[in-house]
């Protein structure tokens, strides 16, 4: 982030939902963050509306002075003026009239700290509300942009399924228009997933090989190592393909395979996010059968103590077929990619919390220390988004004394390493972008549907074929045994992070 206050125009965020978890854990400490750094506007205001009877002092005291979440001094000169901007309006955000004194009170912060019209309203709410607050907004002229600028941030889930992002996308657009609107997806606001567009792009010692000549396979890992624990009711109507790889995984695959763009700005690398994305091969009903596994973790004993099943957690049915994993292989039908499979994994009761790229190369076509070699003799790059950022390759050396021992030694950077400076979180550098107007790192509506659109099929057949089981995995292993033969059918193996957590369970079909 290089603009500072100084070159920005002044702008009111009004985060809609302002009372809930969103706002508290994340958008108020992340803006509190970017005025601490300077890189919002000395003509600022954030108000919050939602529906909860607050003063303005109980707001603050609430995302703020309260807030665990909040890292700072304070009682100091930076908290007490940030802390001045922020205001409260309760609002029946579904009432159209009650957008009168939205209006009203926008009109009186504009006045007082000369923000000349420039507004970005955050839909931090329900997503049932996804498509009445841009109404409403319009049906008081909160949309016009003849004064200033006018920006709408969503939340994910952006839509249920195809069907229904499709209906949110027109419905949105009667008032926004697609310059307007910013989808966020905070996994894209982390460094190292936009430093794979750095990692591939400036640098010739990876743009050449970075294709099928070079490449054997692609494989991505999310694993995050807690239960949905209380989270069990809203958990249950998405899973991991819909929490997961529809938004975040189906992203970083765009960064990781897309082609080049002719520049560096939002217009040119969206344009080429999209083409990746309408080049992934569509899955057959064989695919979806053989190439897609979903799991869900039973529950076991680790470390001595009983972790619950997902059918154990509060909100649960008994007899759910939510998926608390899914793990899938598919291709890229284009120049580039043809034939390279990639690995996709994401779920949740893993061994450990990390999200990787792991890029596997071809072997020599003739190895003259295959014989010699202790360890699998490919040469793999590892990018870690989290929580360890930063970027490891592997490759062999020969072990000091007589002969041709070849050991497996990596290069290893860490992303902390790069600066002493403190790096924005996610939503901090999101939230300075939209200022900035760049949509960059925003998905756009036609990038939403072709993830969307990639899904269906297996979302259907989830829904229509029972015969198509949900795997059990014991709670702290690393995914249902079917897991490993995906990717080891083809002499490779899925690189573990770390080992298995010792557990007692066992795997079944649920």
């Amino acid at each position: 982030m290089t603009m500072r206050n100084e070159d920005m125009e002044g702008v009111i965020f009004v985060i809609f939902g302002a009372s809930g978890d969103l706002a508290v854990r994340k958008l108020i400490p992340a803006l509190y963050q970017l005025y601490k750094g300077k890189y919002l506007p000395d003509n600022f205001a954030i108000l919050g509306a939602s529906r909860s009877s607050y003063t303005d002092e109980e707001f603050r005291d609430k995302v703020f002075y309260d807030s665990e979440f909040i890292k700072s001094e304070k009682k100091s000169d930076d908290a007490s003026t940030f802390v001045n901007r922020l205001s409260y309006l309760p609002l029946q955000t579904a009432e159209t009239a009650s957008y009168a004194k939205l209006k009203s009170r926008l009109e009186i912060l504009d006045e007082q700290y000369s923000i000349g019209g420039n507004y970005i309203y955050y839909l931090s709410t329900p997503p049932f509300l996804y498509e009445t607050i841009p109404a409403c907004l319009a049906d008081h002229g909160l949309n016009n942009e003849e004064r200033g600028w006018k920006r709408l941030v969503i939340e994910k889930p952006f839509g249920y399924d195809l069907d229904t992002a499709i209906a949110l996308n027109k419905n949105i657009k009667q008032f926004f228009t697609e310059d307007q609107i910013y989808r966020i997806d905070h996994y894209l606001g982390k460094e190292t997933v936009q430093n794979l567009l750095v990692t591939r792009f400036s640098n010739g010692i990876f743009e050449p090989l970075w294709n099928r000549n070079y490449i054997q396979h692609i494989q991505i890992t999310n694993a995050e190592n807690l239960t949905v624990g209380s989270r069990g009711g809203y958990y249950d109507k998405s899973g991991a393909l819909r929490d997961m790889f529809q938004n975040h995984l189906m992203q970083i695959i765009a960064h990781i395979a897309m082609e080049p763009p002719i520049a560096a700005n939002a217009d040119a690398i969206r344009n080429e996010k999209l083409k990746l994305l309408q080049s992934i091969r569509p899955l057959s009903e064989e695919d979806i059968e053989n190439h897609v596994i979903r799991g869900q973790y039973m529950s076991s004993q680790i470390k001595g103590e009983r972790v619950n099943g997902y059918r154990e957690e509060e909100g649960v049915p008994d007899d759910s077929r939510t998926e608390t994993f899914v793990a899938l292989k598919f291709f890229i039908d284009n120049w580039r990619w043809a034939d390279v499979p990639f690995y996709v994994r994401s779920g949740k009761a893993l061994p450990t919390k990390v999200t990787e790229v792991v890029i596997t190369f071809k072997d020599p076509p003739h190895n003259l220390f295959r014989k010699e070699m202790v360890y699998n003799d490919n040469n793999q790059l590892i990018i870690r988004i989290q929580p360890d950022e930063g970027l490891l390759l592997k490759f062999g050396m020969k072990v000091p004394g007589s002969g041709f021992e070849v050991k497996d030694i990596g290069l290893d950077f860490h992303y902390s390493d790069l600066t002493e400076a403190d790096v924005p979180t996610a939503y901090a550098r999101l939230l300075m972008d939209v200022v900035k107007g760049d949509a960059t790192l925003y998905a756009r509506g036609d990038s939403v549907e072709e993830a969307w659109r990639f899904v269906k099929p297996i979302l259907e057949a989830w829904k229509n074929k029972p015969e198509l089981k949900v795997k059990g995995y014991p709670a702290g292993s690393w995914g249902p045994p079917d897991v490993g033969p995906l990717i080891e059918a083809d002499d490779l193996t899925w690189r573990n992070p770390c080992s298995e957590l010792t557990t007692e369970g066992s795997s079944i079909e649920l």
